[in-house]
């Protein structure tokens, strides 16, 4: 094994890189070594975990009937294939550079330390933001199942009560703390939570499908691809960015309608690239990555594909609901019970997205503290369970009190740009670190380098390019923020400067 002072960081200053050797060396040291307990299994199962989520019950309804019709299915299609150009990149950082961090540590060893810091502060912004988002999401549909029992929560408990001007979400907020406690006791208790949580989601979604089948008229089919319709909805902050650069309108339905609907329903892909950062934690990373991220996005794609074939045949697309789209859809035809199925398999479903997204936040921030970048005090690991723990509580409690205390809906969008933007930083390391590096071990190839690369930053851009304008103003206040406190705090105090210094 190569020791640091093999492999001194390359460059100077703000693009110094942190070696991939060094990398790994750190998660030796045993006061910040995570313990190791993960199989490919495993790790699929965190995928389909934090990826079927209210995607696949509320999205499909939306994009069908205002953007892309029944056409819908080729949406996530579309969005799926942006998804696996990425994750191909993600695989083969994943099982050269097994360590915590995704795409932070990525960046580290390809980009350099100003890059990473960014690409950190961003996936801390995404992680937690999702975390919120799913919490207050999950705590709906709890509370609908307790009305449809005849139990139901104070206003002031649920975040809803007007009147008074105060609300506060109790269910949210004992969510996130429940699951930060569980993610403290160990990685192998949250996969074994997430495996039979899974279970249960999955074979709701199943039930859905193979249920639907019997009630799909072929006639709701038609137009499978709607006549193309100019948006005229949106204007100024609320306009995609596209539509201002290059005066380029999008459409609802026709065939540029699919890829407006796929930089929507990308949403509910968000959380693969969650499964790169349990890297560190995994028995066999250069084998169990690549499979893990790979296979649970390819699951994911197919139900989501079955999912809205199943609806829109069930339904004629303009008759869709927006806010419940399968149980209405299911009380359409006279079968209410699956309507009740359904919310179930949501509420249940939204326990392993909140606890996977708070999960890659927590190993994302240890990473960084890690480094120097955050305070070093935060990198320390449990002596008994092995995990981040003081990140760990310090962020669920912050989580579970924002998720508490607001909705945040209007935020959502930036957890797509977040995401979006860390698929570009992944797939040009890829490329950088095949020409400086090409020395390296790669367990897993990324194929058609550097063609597949360019692909999956072209396709990502254009979603993000795709989203309001107001997004893109908060996405850069917040990376603002994020780089006075690398100027003021990160940059002196990062291991790799002291070991520049030397």
């Amino acid at each position: 094994m190569s020791t640091q002072q093999d492999t001194p960081p390359s460059g100077k200053g703000l693009f110094r890189t942190k070696t991939v050797e060094q990398s790994i060396q750190d998660t030796e040291e045993p006061e910040h070594a995570l313990k190791k307990s993960l199989s490919a299994l495993d790790l699929t199962v965190f995928g389909v975990g934090v990826v079927i989520g209210t995607g696949i019950f509320v999205l499909t309804g939306k994009v069908a009937k205002e953007t892309a019709g029944p056409a819908t299915a080729l949406a996530f299609v579309v969005a799926g294939i942006v998804c696996a150009l990425a994750a191909l990149c993600y695989a083969e950082f994943a099982s050269t550079v097994p360590v915590a961090g995704s795409a932070y540590t990525f960046s580290y060893a390809s980009l350099g330390e100003l890059v990473a810091w960014i690409i950190g502060w961003d996936l801390v912004l995404e992680f937690a933001l999702g975390t919120a988002v799913v919490g207050v999401g999950w705590s709906g549909y709890v509370r609908s199942l307790l009305d449809n029992i005849g139990w139901s929560l104070p206003d002031a408990l649920s975040g809803t009560d007007a009147a008074s001007g105060f609300g506060f979400d109790i269910l949210s907020f004992a969510l996130v703390l429940v699951l930060t406690v569980i993610l403290v006791l160990g990685m192998k208790l949250s996969a074994r939570v997430t495996t039979i949580v899974v279970a249960i989601k999955v074979a709701v979604v199943g039930v859905v499908i193979i249920a639907g089948l019997f009630f799909i008229k072929s006639a709701n089919y038609s137009p499978f691809i709607p006549e193309a319709q100019k948006q005229t909805s949106g204007s100024g902050l609320d306009a995609p960015l596209v539509q201002l650069i290059f005066g380029y309108a999008p459409t609802n339905f026709g065939i540029m309608g699919i890829f407006t609907a796929a930089s929507i329903v990308f949403f509910a892909f968000i959380g693969f690239d969650v499964v790169a950062t349990a890297a560190e934690e995994t028995r066999v990373p250069q084998r169990d990555m690549p499979r893990g991220i790979l296979a649970s996005l390819i699951i994911c794609t197919v139900l989501y594909v079955a999912v809205s074939i199943v609806v829109t045949g069930m339904q004629h697309y303009t008759e869709l609901s927006v806010s419940a789209p399968l149980a209405d859809a299911f009380k359409a035809v006279g079968h209410p019970f699956y309507a009740g199925v359904i919310s179930f398999g949501a509420a249940v479903g939204l326990t392993t997205v909140c606890m996977i997204l708070l999960l890659g936040q927590t190993r994302v921030f240890f990473a960084m503290s890690r480094d120097g970048l955050l305070p070093r005090f935060f990198s320390v690991t449990h002596p008994r369970f092995g995990t981040p723990y003081r990140p760990t509580i310090l962020l669920g409690v912050i989580i579970a009190i924002v998720a508490g205390f607001t909705s945040i809906d209007e935020l959502a969008t930036l957890v797509n740009i977040g995401t979006l933007f860390a698929f570009v930083v992944v797939a040009l390391g890829v490329i950088v670190l095949r020409r400086t590096r090409p020395d390296l071990h790669r367990a897993f190839r990324t194929p058609w380098v550097p063609l597949l690369p360019i692909v999956s930053v072209a396709a990502s851009v254009w979603l993000m390019l795709n989203l309001p304008v107001e997004t893109w103003l908060r996405f850069g206040v917040w990376m603002l923020i994020g780089v006075i406190i690398y100027f003021t705090y990160g940059r002196r105090h990062s291991r790799m400067a002291n070991t520049s210094s030397q």
